[in-house]
């Protein structure tokens, strides 16, 4: 498996990149994580306990957008990691503009999440919060941005300059189990614009990805379309779905699904997002206007 290669050398440049993300989070005496245990905030994480040590802590939000085995494993991994991981509950699900599934969901879901860093992030005394965006990031349908630029949150790794791939070999030279790790979005991300979210919902598809993965699938999506489970699988994984078909099936139907079908396009990151309008450019570049200037440390608004 991938994951058991040996750790790679990292090239002299990415190195001075991954230097530079330390030291613009050590700016700040005391930091806040937002961790979803993925790739990007878990190197962002490492990165901030390389900084400030016992001064970096990890928050995790807790939702049924959060699938628990993702919840495991991010709090497996900052023990590792050797940060404080608190874990505080999100009421996204319980916002009716959010269930709502609009084009701009990830804004709602977003904000609840400033919101609740924002409240522990003046308990703990913390002078920044520091999201897991990375410099591929600040292009196309990204209304969370905008959430992120009202709370006045940092986004170290754009800061940097580092793409998701250099993120994946700084990992794998670090040694993170997260280096190959399939990129996770939330569970909402499973459902088209406009059709409602509700916590049933959600784990009937978290529950079909997780039998997916239980009988050897990886790197998969569940989407949902009322009585359909269209799934995602890569192109390399679609010849075994088919001769476990009759298993698929029938996960499908003890979940409520009438039909369950097989993407022939394969998986793809945002595949929801291809008849949208990229609306949320403006805010897009105003991050990338705000990593052009001049740094200093950053505060929390409250």
């Amino acid at each position: 498996m991938a994951a058991d290669l040996p750790n790679p050398v990292v090239p002299t440049a990415l190195t001075a990149k991954y230097q530079r993300l330390v030291s613009s989070i050590a700016q700040s005496k005391r930091a806040l994580v937002c961790f979803s245990g993925g790739v990007d905030s878990a190197l962002l994480l490492k990165a901030a306990v390389d900084a400030l040590g016992a001064n970096a802590i990890a928050l995790t939000a807790i939702s049924p957008s959060l699938p628990r085995r993702e919840l495991a494993e991010a709090e497996t991994l900052a023990r590792r990691l050797g940060a404080r991981h608190l874990l505080r509950d999100t009421l996204e699900v319980q916002n009716s503009e959010y269930a709502a599934n609009p084009t701009n969901r990830c804004y709602f879901c977003k904000g609840e999440l400033m919101r609740v860093a924002k409240q522990v992030a003046a308990k703990e005394r913390v002078e920044a919060i520091l999201l897991g965006t990375n410099a591929d990031e600040l292009t196309g349908h990204r209304p969370g941005l905008k959430a992120a630029n009202e709370a006045q949150a940092r986004h170290p790794l754009a800061e940097a300059e580092l793409s998701k791939a250099e993120i994946r070999l700084l990992s794998h030279h670090f040694g993170l189990p997260t280096w190959d790790k399939p990129q996770m979005a939330c569970l909402a991300s499973r459902f088209p614009y406009g059709t409602q979210i509700t916590p049933e919902r959600l784990d009937r598809i978290e529950r079909f990805e997780a039998a997916l993965a239980d009988i050897g699938f990886r790197g998969l999506r569940v989407r949902f379309h009322d009585a359909i489970a269209r799934i995602e699988l890569d192109p390399a994984q679609m010849g075994r779905a088919l001769e476990q078909r009759t298993a698929i099936v029938d996960i499908g139907r003890s979940l409520g699904f009438s039909y369950t079908t097989l993407d022939l396009v394969g998986y793809r990151t945002g595949a929801l997002n291809e008849t949208v309008v990229n609306e949320t450019a403006p805010d897009a570049q105003q991050v990338r206007i705000a990593l052009a200037q001049p740094k200093s440390k950053a505060s929390v608004r409250s």
